[in-house]
């Protein structure tokens, strides 16, 4: 039966496999050359990078830049008020900034009883080049004239939308250091904040402002003026009187009288300080690094370098956080090659996102962007998102996607494409992200192999895998478009160079074979000044004899044959077991969270303990339809709360870890598990707004559940 079954299979394939020979046969050879296939393989197995020292532990260089450093894009335009003033006069009447409208708010009401509220926004409005410069310059003059000084610290506690960028440039222009916020940070955290830097002005949202910031303004010391950014009125007498409220639309009007405009900017020198980036406090108290122009405008000129082609006909979607470096320096460097930027945010920004009204239209499909930044969390949410609606296929539709995508994946491990593939096959699942995007990058924490080669494949474009730090203006390493493999995060950056230093005690050395492995150093002229009223100097940095800044990441990492970077450990994440093992708990959650029950997971271990546990997050729909099917019923809580549900879990996480694709040690694998039916959110304090995990804040949240699941040791 079995045997007549699959031949019928078989049968009904042929035709299917006979198209795909036909179409490799006539298609093939001219696309080849059509498309420079070949350069494209000659390039990804070039070498991107060696060794200056000749050394095994470098440091390693760019091959494109072996024999100095990049320092900036453009003769000298060494400061950021340079660069914009630089693309306000090529680009005067481009597009830049965009908004949506805003055209209706409803409130749905869930099953649950929940309250959602549901968007209909209309289409982009944009302002110019030249209409930003204008903005920006009324801005400047306005702060001044309220009593910002040169050189004095302004704080911006916003999310990300265009304000923040015409924001951030004024103090550019004006030489008012940027003490950046993430809009998710809690209370405690940003009166630390705002009260170590001494900033006398805020730029705020009028949302901030009345949910986070009217309940801590007696503990701020230095607050004096508080500006918000959108066009709404307020009551300011809710304030205290000696905070003064200010609209930004007033702020300009105020700086546009030709009595303060006439008064020309301080501008600032390539050493100034330029911003001071508060982390998000993943292990603990947020740390202000201060960054100066010259730092950024080095390590832009490293990441520009591995995104060809740069330039106006490119629109970028606007939705991370504008106070992550990774969002800041792409954005920066978008206005720098004459691109645009439409905002949006995670919550609007496909058809399928939370507060998009069903049947409208998310901000992908109208502004169908061409470049996109992306943290691992969102990517796999998608690769997840995609995958359970192929496994919902009829048995034809679900044949032809996977004939397709191994075939494609095939093509692409040569180095070559699948154009009818693309045409037919994938192009409803690219017009996700609005059909037309051309290159992701994907940074913040590690992207796994599944889900990188998935985009790649799904979406049509090369997804890079970028890694840096705040502490290095983001820049360290970027995979070049070329370079088909996955799991490594590419060469340096023309900007910097990296080197590795031995971890004895985790085991790596630059002497491992096949490859040199140790703590990943970053230096250049992108390595920043080190951390803000910092008591003691940070052994994280240091200056090595030939005046060159240093930066000790704490990463783990292997450098290939080709100068490419992969990231294997983290010296915070090593735990060392009862039994001497060390478990790597990021290489655990990495190689888990492909696991089709699961959203999102933390590994945990006691180093008095001889196994591991791990707190899950599980994918709501998958875990229901399970419980359905074992005539399990209840609430989403009680499901997540049931005995049977936490053994189906750890059934799938011992199937997954067993797999040929992962390979993890049997110590390595969590054998208890606690299922959570809350996600963690950046506002539920226990992920980072890059979605890194806050194991500080989750072990605390869990402790009882790791008592109970340690047998109350």
């Amino acid at each position: 039966m079995n045997f007549k079954l699959n031949f019928l299979k078989n049968i009904f394939l042929l035709p299917l496999y006979l198209l795909i020979w036909l179409y490799t046969i006539f298609t093939f050879i001219p696309w080849y050359f059509l498309t420079d296939a070949q350069m494209k393989r000659t390039m990804a197995k070039r070498i991107k990078a060696k060794s200056t020292s000749g050394k095994p532990s470098g440091p390693y260089r760019s091959v494109d830049r072996f024999d100095s450093l990049s320092t900036m894009d453009f003769p000298g335009v060494d400061t950021l008020d340079k660069l914009f003033d630089h693309s306000v006069e090529k680009f005067s009447k481009a597009e830049c900034l965009g908004t949506r409208e805003v055209l209706s708010e409803e409130n749905e009401i869930q099953p649950t009883g929940k309250v959602f509220k549901k968007l209909i926004l209309g289409n982009y409005k944009w302002i110019t080049y030249e209409e930003m410069d204008v903005q920006v310059n009324h801005l400047g003059s306005g702060l001044a004239a309220l009593g910002q000084k040169p050189k004095n610290t302004i704080a911006i506690f916003c999310e990300t939308r265009a304000e923040w960028m015409i924001a951030a440039n004024a103090c550019f222009r004006y030489n008012f250091p940027l003490v950046t916020f993430y809009a998710t940070l809690g209370q405690d955290a940003v009166v630390y904040g705002l009260n170590q830097c001494d900033a006398t002005h805020l730029i705020t949202s009028v949302e901030l402002l009345e949910t986070k910031l009217k309940g801590i303004f007696s503990q701020l010391h230095n607050l004096k003026h508080v500006i918000y950014v959108d066009k709404k009125n307020i009551q300011t007498a809710d304030y205290p009187k000696e905070i003064q409220i200010h609209s930004l639309e007033s702020v300009q009007e105020l700086g546009a009288k030709p009595e303060h405009l006439s008064v020309p900017p301080s501008r600032p020198s390539s050493s100034d300080l330029a911003v001071i980036m508060y982390t998000s406090g993943s292990t603990g108290i947020p740390k202000g690094v201060m960054i100066d122009h010259s730092n950024l405008i080095a390590g832009m000129s490293g990441q520009c370098e591995r995104i060809p082609g740069l330039g106006p006909k490119d629109t970028y979607i606007g939705y991370l956080p504008l106070a992550h470096v990774l969002e800041m320096t792409a954005e920066i460097s978008c206005v720098t090659y004459g691109c645009r930027i439409g905002y949006s945010s995670p919550q609007t920004l496909s058809d399928q996102s939370t507060k998009i009204k069903k049947g409208s239209k998310g901000d992908c499909s109208v502004l169908k962007p061409t470049l996109m930044a992306a943290v691992p969390e969102i990517m796999d949410r998608i690769y997840k998102n995609v995958m359970s609606k192929v496994q919902e296929m009829n048995y034809i539709q679900k044949t032809l996607f996977k004939l397709g995508y191994d075939y494609k994946l095939e093509q692409i491990k040569r180095g070559f494409d699948a154009p009818l593939c693309n045409m037919f096959l994938f192009k409803k699942v690219k017009s996700l992200l609005g059909g037309n995007v051309r290159m992701m990058l994907s940074g913040g924490a590690p992207l796994s192999p599944a889900t990188q080669r998935f985009m790649n494949i799904c979406f049509c474009c090369p997804v890079g895998q970028g890694y840096g730090l705040t502490e290095t203006c983001g820049a360290g390493t970027i995979t070049e478009v070329a370079d088909y493999s996955t799991g490594r995060v590419g060469g340096p950056l023309i900007c910097c160079e990296i080197k590795l230093r031995d971890w004895i005690e985790g085991g790596y050395t630059d002497m491992d074979k096949p490859n040199p492995r140790g703590e990943i150093l970053i230096g250049g002229p992108n390595v920043t000044k080190g951390y803000y009223k910092c008591d003691k100097v940070s052994e994280d940095f240091f200056v090595d004899e030939n005046g060159q800044r240093w930066f000790c990441t704490g990463d783990i990492g292997e450098i290939h044959l080709d100068g490419c970077l992969q990231i294997v450990d983290r010296k915070k994440d090593l735990v060392k077991l009862q039994a001497g093992e060390y478990v790597s708990l990021g290489k655990v959650e990495s190689a888990l969270k492909n696991c089709s029950l699961i959203d999102n997971i933390c590994a945990y271990a006691n180093s008095d303990q001889n196994y591991v546990i791990s707190f899950v997050v599980p994918n709501q729909k998958k875990l229901t339809a399970l419980a359905n099917k074992q005539g399990i019923q209840g609430s989403w809580e009680e499901i997540c709360n049931h005995p049977s549900m936490e053994a189906e879990v750890l059934k799938a996480i011992k199937e997954v870890a067993a797999s040929n694709a992962v390979k993890l040690e049997r110590f390595e694998i969590p054998v208890k598990v606690r299922l959570s039916p809350e996600p963690w959110t950046p506002e539920t304090g226990l992920v980072t707004d890059a979605f890194k995990l806050k194991r500080k804040e989750l072990k605390n949240h869990y402790l009882n559940d790791i008592e109970r699941m340690y047998g109350g040791k």
